[in-house]
């Protein structure tokens, strides 16, 4: 613990003194390269730590803001659906935008999401091979 407190009342203020901040808006003209490039590395470090320390809380999106599914089977806790191959047919689409209204098959919905949100999802399309 006395490191830590040699470290926290002695190396910090003399750090913090040795920091080139001039006293006027003059003073900056008269600062050599070091000088700036010390100044230049302490206020980057204070900047990236004041970011760090605030980016949690600026990065907060309400939890309906990040929902997929806005309106299937919301009473279950997850969504699954099953389907047996040999009753699939030659073809079948499978909703992926979470928009279709026949979900889990899919009925187009996704052109209008990606229309309006400027996303890419398409169906997920299953075909028997032709033997």
């Amino acid at each position: 613990m006395e490191f830590l407190s040699k470290i926290v009342r002695v190396h910090v203020p003399n750090y913090l003194n040795s920091v080139p901040v001039p006293d006027s808006f003059g003073g900056f003209l008269d600062l050599t390269a070091g000088q700036w490039l010390h100044l230049f590395a302490f206020s980057g470090t204070v900047a990236a730590a004041v970011y760090m320390s605030l980016k949690p809380y600026m990065d907060k999106k309400d939890q309906k803001d990040q929902l997929v599914n806005l309106r299937i089977q919301k009473e279950s806790s997850k969504v699954v659906n099953m389907a047996d191959i040999e009753d699939l047919g030659n073809k079948v689409c499978y909703c992926r935008c979470w928009r279709s209204k026949k979900f889990p098959l899919c009925d187009g919905s996704h052109a209008k999401h990606n229309e309006d949100t400027g996303d890419n999802v398409g169906p997920l399309v299953l075909k028997r091979k032709d033997v």
